[in-house]
C-alpha cells in the first residue's frame, strides 16, 4: 500500500475515497436515526444535574442506553469501572480474527455539572456526543461486506472533570491502556478544533493563629485572617512579574467566626495555570513563597496541600485536527481561524491527561448560544432543543474522522508521530 491510499474496503461500492465516504455517509444517517434516543439521553442527565464522583444517574442513563441499543446485547457493557460512577462499553465487527491486534478507538463521555448552577459546562451534551459518535462509527462498520477491519470501539464514561479528574483517576487504573485514539467534543461559543486548555494546580492554604478577645486583648492574639489577606496581597502583587499566559484566581474560603474574636483560622482556595506542564511548577513555587511570607510576618503557621491531581495542557495534534477539521467542512461547521483560537479564552481539562498517555482530539462546538460556559444561560442552552442540531453534527465529525483513522494507516501513522514529537516537546520522551 503505497503511502496516503486508504485501506480498501472489501464488496464496498466504488473504490477509495468514494467508498470511504459511502461509510462516512452511513455513520452519519446512524447518528440521525438514533437522534431522539440520544436527546433522551442528554436530557435525562441534564434533568438531573450530579457533582463530581457522584454522577449515578447519568452513570445509569448512559450504561442502560448502550445495552439496549439494537441490535440487543451488541455492546459489551461495565458499569462502575474502576470507579463507582465510570464505565466501559466495547464493540468489535464480527468475523474478525482473533490473532488480529485490533485497532481500539475510544469516545469520551463526561456528564458532571456544576455546584448550583447545573450543567452550565454542557457536559449532558458531551456525553451525548461521545456515545453518539460511537454509534455511527459502529453502525458504519456493520454489515460491511467481507472481512471487517480488526477495530475495537469503546465508549467510557469518565466523571469528575469539573473537580478531582477522573480521567486521570482512569489513566492510573490503566483504563486507557492499549487506546490508539481518543475523541471527544466540549461545547463552547464557537467551533473550534482546539483551544489552547493548560496545564492546572490546585492548593488548600490553611493558616492558624490564636484566638483572643479583638477589643479586650488583641495584642495576645495571632490574626490567621491578617495572614490571609496578606497572601492574597502578595499574590496580587506578584502579578506584575507573572507570564502573560500565566493565571492565579482564589477565594478566601474560611475568615473567622466573629468581629469580635481575633481569626486563629483562615482559608484560602487557589487555582494556578499555565501554558505547559514545564512552566506550571515555576509558578506553584513563586505563589507558595506569597504564602508563606504571610505566614512569616503575622506570627502563623501555614500548611499548603496541593489538589489529588494536577491537570495537564492538551498537547496538540495537527494530523487529527486536520482530519476533522476537513469533515466537520463537509457538514457546513464553520471553524474560527487559527489566530482566534491561539488568542482566544481557555480553561482546564483532565483530558489533557490523557493526551500524554495517547493521542486525541478535544474539539470545541457551537451549541446555538451565545452564552458564556459557567453561567445559568448556559446551563438553559444545554438543555435545549436548538443543540441537539448542532451536537448531533459534531458527533458526525467525530465519527467522520475515526472511519479515517481506521481506513487510512497514513493518517494513523502521522497521528502517532505527532504524539512522539509532542511527548519529545514536552521533555517526555527518551529519545535516545
Amino acid at each position: 500500500m503505497r503511502p496516503g491510499e486508504e485501506r480498501p474496503l472489501e464488496g464496498g461500492a466504488g473504490a477509495g475515497v468514494s467508498a470511504l465516504e459511502l461509510l462516512k455517509l452511513r455513520a452519519a444517517e446512524r447518528i440521525d436515526e438514533a437522534a431522539e434516543r440520544l436527546w433522551a439521553v442528554s436530557r435525562a442527565i441534564w434533568s438531573k444535574p450530579e457533582l463530581a464522583y457522584e454522577e449515578h444517574h447519568a452513570h445509569d442513563v448512559l450504561t442502560r442506553f448502550l445495552e439496549s441499543e439494537p441490535p440487543a446485547a451488541s455492546w459489551a457493557v461495565q458499569p462502575h469501572y474502576h470507579l463507582a460512577t465510570a464505565f466501559r462499553a466495547e464493540w468489535g465487527p464480527p468475523g474478525v480474527r482473533a490473532a488480529s491486534r485490533p485497532l481500539q478507538l475510544g469516545f469520551l463521555c463526561e456528564y458532571d455539572a456544576l455546584p448550583d448552577i447545573g450543567h452550565a459546562c454542557g457536559h449532558n451534551l458531551i456525553a451525548e456526543v461521545g456515545a453518539a459518535a460511537a454509534l455511527g462509527v459502529k453502525g458504519a462498520l456493520e454489515g460491511l461486506p467481507g472481512r471487517p477491519p480488526p477495530v475495537k470501539v469503546i465508549v467510557l464514561g469518565t466523571p469528575a472533570e469539573e473537580d478531582g479528574g477522573g480521567k486521570i483517576d482512569l489513566i492510573e487504573a490503566g483504563a486507557f491502556e492499549n487506546l490508539d485514539v481518543v475523541f471527544m467534543a466540549h461545547p463552547s461559543q464557537e467551533n473550534a478544533v482546539y483551544l489552547p486548555d493548560v496545564a492546572e494546580h490546585d492548593v488548600t492554604v490553611k493558616y492558624y493563629g490564636k484566638a483572643s478577645h479583638a477589643a479586650a486583648y488583641p495584642w495576645e492574639g495571632v490574626n490567621a485572617l491578617d495572614a490571609a489577606v496578606l497572601a492574597y496581597n502578595n499574590l496580587s502583587v506578584l502579578r506584575q512579574q507573572m507570564k502573560p499566559a500565566w493565571r492565579v484566581h482564589g477565594i478566601i474560603k474560611n475568615g473567622g467566626v466573629k468581629p469580635n474574636i481575633i481569626p486563629s483560622y483562615s482559608e484560602l482556595i487557589y487555582y494556578f495555570r499555565a501554558p505547559s506542564m514545564k512552566e506550571l511548577p515555576v509558578l506553584t513555587k513563586k505563589a507558595e513563597d506569597c504564602f508563606r511570607a504571610a505566614a512569616l510576618a503575622t506570627g502563623c503557621t501555614v500548611e499548603i496541600k496541593g489538589g489529588t491531581h494536577d491537570y495537564y495542557n492538551v498537547l496538540p495534534n495537527k494530523s487529527l485536527w486536520k482530519a476533522y477539521t476537513d469533515n466537520g467542512k463537509k457538514l457546513g461547521i464553520e471553524f474560527i481561524s487559527e489566530d482566534t483560537v491561539l488568542n482566544g479564552p481557555s480553561g482546564s481539562t483532565d483530558f489533557g491527561n490523557v493526551t500524554f498517555v495517547v493521542p486525541g482530539i478535544h474539539p470545541y462546538f457551537y451549541i446555538g448560544s451565545n452564552a458564556l460556559n459557567h453561567t445559568e444561560q448556559y446551563t438553559e442552552a444545554a438543555g435545549s432543543q436548538e443543540a441537539q442540531f448542532y451536537t448531533l453534527r459534531t458527533a458526525k465529525a467525530l465519527a467522520m474522522t475515526a472511519l479515517d483513522v481506521i481506513f487510512k494507516p497514513e493518517l494513523l501513522e502521522r497521528i502517532r508521530e505527532d504524539f512522539k514529537l509532542q511527548l519529545q516537546k514536552e521533555e517526555l520522551l527518551n529519545t535516545e
